[in-house]
């Protein structure tokens, strides 16, 4: 009887994984699909999901709600960073233009490099060490 239970239990994760794996290409797919509809594309990131998602939603109404092809880089780069600052903690960067080049330094998991419509957009997070006496 005791096979008869791990073999129970072994089907039934794998029968678990298999239900995890679907969600996740299901997720997967329904960003890839906001992504598209938004004019969004990943260039970079190791950020988790939830907060690409927010950084994406929250560019493109700032960007919705400037005048067409005027770009206020520096009104986007400043409302994107607060943002993050006050959701996420300190200490975030964000550089905004459609032309840059950078190498920066960034906290793991908080580094998100895209695109929307023609505007390119760098948030990244870095860690503040306390001045030592």
């Amino acid at each position: 009887m005791e096979g008869a239970e791990k073999e129970l239990e072994r089907r039934s994760n794998f029968l678990k994984s298999l239900i995890q794996n679907k969600k996740f290409i299901e997720e997967q797919e329904q960003n890839n699909e906001h992504l598209h509809m938004n004019n969004v594309c990943v260039r970079a990131s190791d950020m988790p999901l939830s907060l690409q998602n927010h950084a994406f939603s929250f560019a493109r109404n700032i960007l919705d709600s400037m005048p067409p092809k005027k770009l206020d880089s520096k009104r986007l780069a400043s409302a994107l960073k607060k943002e993050f600052d006050s959701s996420y903690g300190p200490v975030w960067h964000c550089i905004v233009g459609t032309s840059f080049g950078s190498y920066v330094t960034h906290s793991l998991g908080g580094f998100l490099y895209f695109s929307i419509d023609k505007v390119y957009i760098l948030l990244f997070k870095t860690t503040v060490e306390p001045l030592g006496h």
